[in-house]
């Protein structure tokens, strides 16, 4: 096969698409989180479209109150299977989000052309005295993986959008870098708060997670006096994911590098590199099922049934010839 075969078309180059060492850091870690990118202008609209937090009144339930903000607001209902371009009216903060390039560069990246909307929401974390007036508990969202049932080595996209700054009294969105190739039940993750590695949010206005659909997440603890506010925009690709990003200079091929008895540094900005970089909650045995999982994974999206990195998959797949 023709590694070189397939390339983006030329609109897609003309925007600024993803390099292999972001797709292969996406792959490895389920995530690429781009800081402060949304213009000010942007942030200030969209929080205006998505209008004020409900006021903390005794006895009043939060769900409620949050359900009648939600159905009053500028943001609307959009119907799954929706054109991702297409589910936002021109001019709104949404479809400015979605038109900047360094936004569509990435979605084609790694959805490919024509993206389809699956689902959003407006995630509100209130401060601690709308739970004291509501007779409620302060507490986190249980750590959870979304679409446990997917079996597909094709992923959707999340975006989350912070439109203002997130402190860590703000309790941010927490994650667990790595996690999104190992499939759960999510009432079995439900018990886990604190893991190896995980990161909270914390960050300026305009920043932007593009989370693969499997990462193990969930809403921190707001002890702040401020609502936190973010917004989740799913979508899932039309065609083909493989090969959409920028694969100009990609290698014809990469050699095989010694792991268990090395003399030197390897490097450590080659695909195979950042692909076989562990995260601090992999055990030493298991942790190398995700190894082959990304492999697996980068195979699918390379449309190059024969890559492997770390020769992982290639002695799993070696099947000596046997003459009858």
């Amino acid at each position: 096969m023709d590694r070189n075969a397939v390339t983006p078309s030329a609109a897609a180059q003309s925007l600024p698409l993803l390099s292999d060492e972001q797709m292969a850091s996406f792959v490895a870690r389920g995530f690429l989180r781009f800081d402060g990118v949304v213009p000010g202008d942007i942030n200030a609209q969209f929080m205006a479209e998505a209008g004020d937090a409900p006021d903390a009144e005794a006895g009043r339930k939060l769900r409620a109150a949050y359900g009648q903000m939600l159905a009053q607001n500028e943001i609307p209902e959009v119907a799954p299977g929706t054109p991702l371009f297409q589910a936002y009216s021109e001019g709104t903060a949404l479809q400015r989000l979605l038109d900047l390039p360094l936004v569509r560069g990435a979605i084609r990246s790694l959805l490919g052309e024509n993206p389809v909307f699956d689902h959003h929401f407006l995630h509100m974390t209130f401060p601690p005295r709308y739970h004291q007036a509501a007779g409620g508990e302060n507490v986190s969202q249980h750590t959870h993986q979304d679409s446990t049932i997917d079996p597909r080595l094709a992923f959707d996209v999340q975006i989350m959008y912070y439109p203002h700054a997130v402190t860590r009294e703000m309790g941010g969105t927490r994650f667990i870098p790595g996690t999104h190739l190992r499939k759960v039940s999510e009432v079995a993750l439900g018990r886990y708060q604190n893991v190896r590695g995980q990161q909270h949010m914390v960050c300026e206005a305009g920043t932007l997670l593009f989370m693969h659909h499997g990462i193990w997440h969930g809403g921190g603890v707001n002890h702040s006096d401020d609502t936190r506010t973010m917004f989740k925009i799913r979508m899932h690709a039309s065609g083909s994911q493989s090969r959409q990003w920028d694969v100009t200079d990609r290698p014809a091929s990469e050699s095989q590098r010694p792991i268990f008895y090395v003399k030197g540094r390897p490097a450590s900005d080659t695909v195979a590199a950042i692909l076989m970089t562990p995260e601090p909650w992999f055990e030493q045995d298991t942790g190398r099922l995700e190894f082959v999982n990304r492999v697996k994974l980068w195979r699918y999206l390379t449309d190059d049934p024969a890559y492997d990195a770390d020769y992982w998959l290639t002695r799993l797949e070696h099947a000596p010839m046997v003459l009858a």
